[in-house]
């Protein structure tokens, strides 16, 4: 029986960080530098698409606790990215 995932606390803070990162550039985070809030679909998919792929790539390897963040944030920026996306076509 293959040993249970340990957890990495380093992986948390680059989930954390990366869905912030897809806030960001969804708009729903102001810039830190202009105080403005950007929308940048590309760089927002770029970040979603590398979050699913992580999830894809880590399945089974990670602790309960890691694999439900990274599931929770794709759960959050999906829609948002959605909605920003139909926004962007109006």
């Amino acid at each position: 029986m293959p040993a249970a995932p340990e957890a990495d606390p380093r992986f948390n803070e680059f989930i954390i960080l990366q869905a912030q990162n897809a806030g960001l550039f969804l708009g729903q985070i102001p810039n830190p530098h202009s105080g403005e809030k950007q929308v940048n679909l590309r760089a927002a998919k770029s970040v979603i698409d590398s979050l699913e792929m992580i999830a894809f790539k880590t399945l089974g390897n990670l602790t309960s606790n890691e694999e439900k963040l990274l599931n929770t944030a794709l759960d959050n920026l999906r829609p948002l990215y959605q909605t920003a996306l139909a926004s962007a076509r109006h």
